[in-house]
């Protein structure tokens, strides 16, 4: 029975459709489950939510969700809106900011329209949404410090996305070198990703009263410490956020539930908290950097909640298994340009500690 079964299983595959058996999937970092690892390879926050997220989570009404939840996610784009003091119809929640920024993707892209532009070395969604849209895209080249090329996004006539901070190097972009594309070519669309942006960055929000072909899109993941959530807004011109109304609800009108809701906003408003801790991650970063590059690493200059680091002796992947079997978790990536490398997420003090302790044994126990 159960041979029939394993046949069954893969002889159903023929219902397959081209695009399904042509993708190249995103492949997330690894979340282990029962192993005692400390776990700096997914950016996650290393601090709990806020007291008020935790509060209103308390108080939730749990008899509430036998009801839909509001399809508009009216109080957290409010919160949003009040935030970076603007209108509410210029804010879109979605399902975390990956969901959103695959709406964009569908909303503004043609597959025999304009060429979307991106960096060679930056968040590998990218690529996977170009290909699953089938679209006409290119991956440009950062330079050999892996910055990205200003002048390759000034030319007109290409739509363009950018994460900035970049991932995985965590190197940002000034607000002013990010309003020199945006300004390149008013009738093509600027898409700046800012998953890490309160780690260092300037947000491109600034220069949203300006220009109508901006898009930025942020996340409740990494700074307001609630990946578990999923929730990710886009911030824009209302007619922006209208086209990515229009997709959303022509595939489903509920993409944030409503504790999420109820949690999401109450994080954009815990204000002293997430000042607090984003202050205290990107001291330990910092701190991080300068004792990595004490153990002889290259450390990349890092805007984010993470660090890009490379042994110049010793292979990444090889660090990062050795890491690994004295119980650190990191991410190591098998792109060709930067396969030396290992990005870092920033833990506790305490376990950057452990880190570089674990670390500085590697490189002793191999004399390098």
């Amino acid at each position: 029975m159960e041979e029939n079964f394993g046949k069954m299983e893969k002889s159903a595959e023929r219902f397959w459709n081209r695009k399904t058996a042509s993708l190249i999937p995103y492949v997330p970092g690894e979340q282990p489950r029962g192993e005692k690892l400390i776990k700096l390879n997914t950016n996650e926050n290393p601090y709990p939510p806020a007291p008020e997220v935790i509060e209103a989570i308390r108080k939730f009404d749990y008899n509430r969700l036998r009801l839909y939840p509001d399809p508009a996610v009216t109080d957290f784009r409010q919160a949003v809106a009040e935030y970076f003091g603007i209108e509410k119809s210029m804010v879109f929640a979605g399902n975390g900011s990956d969901e959103v920024l695959a709406f964009a993707f569908q909303a503004f892209f043609e597959p025999d329209g304009r060429q979307v532009n991106f960096p060679d070395i930056s968040y590998s969604f990218y690529p996977v949404y170009a290909r699953f849209y089938e679209l006409n895209w290119k991956a440009i080249p950062v330079d050999s410090d892996y910055r990205i090329v200003v002048d390759d996004y000034c030319r007109a006539g290409h739509d363009v996305v950018i994460a900035n901070p970049n991932a995985p190097t965590g190197i940002a972009l000034t607000l002013e070198e990010i309003e020199r594309i945006v300004a390149a070519d008013c009738d093509r669309l600027v898409i700046i990703d800012e998953a890490y942006v309160d780690f260092g960055a300037e947000s491109a929000a600034a220069l949203l009263s300006k220009y109508d072909n901006l898009l930025v899109i942020q996340t409740l993941s990494k700074s307001r410490s609630l990946a578990g959530i999923r929730v990710g807004f886009a911030i824009g011109s209302a007619a922006l956020i209208a086209g990515l109304e229009r997709v959303r609800d022509s595939i489903n009108s509920y993409t944030v539930d409503m504790l999420a809701q109820t949690a999401a906003t109450a994080a954009v408003r815990s204000g002293r908290y997430f000042e607090k801790t984003r202050q205290k991650i990107m001291m330990v970063r910092e701190e991080t950097a300068e004792r990595l590059t004490g153990l002889g690493l290259k450390v990349l200059p890092s805007s984010a909640n993470f660090i890009f680091a490379a042994h110049p002796q010793i292979a990444g992947s090889e660090l990062a298994l050795m890491l690994r079997q004295k119980g650190v978790l990191v991410r190591h990536f098998k792109h060709e340009r930067i396969d030396q490398y290992l990005r870092i997420s920033i833990g506790t003090q305490e376990e950057m500690n452990i880190l570089i302790d674990r670390l500085a044994e590697i490189l002793d126990y191999n004399r390098v």
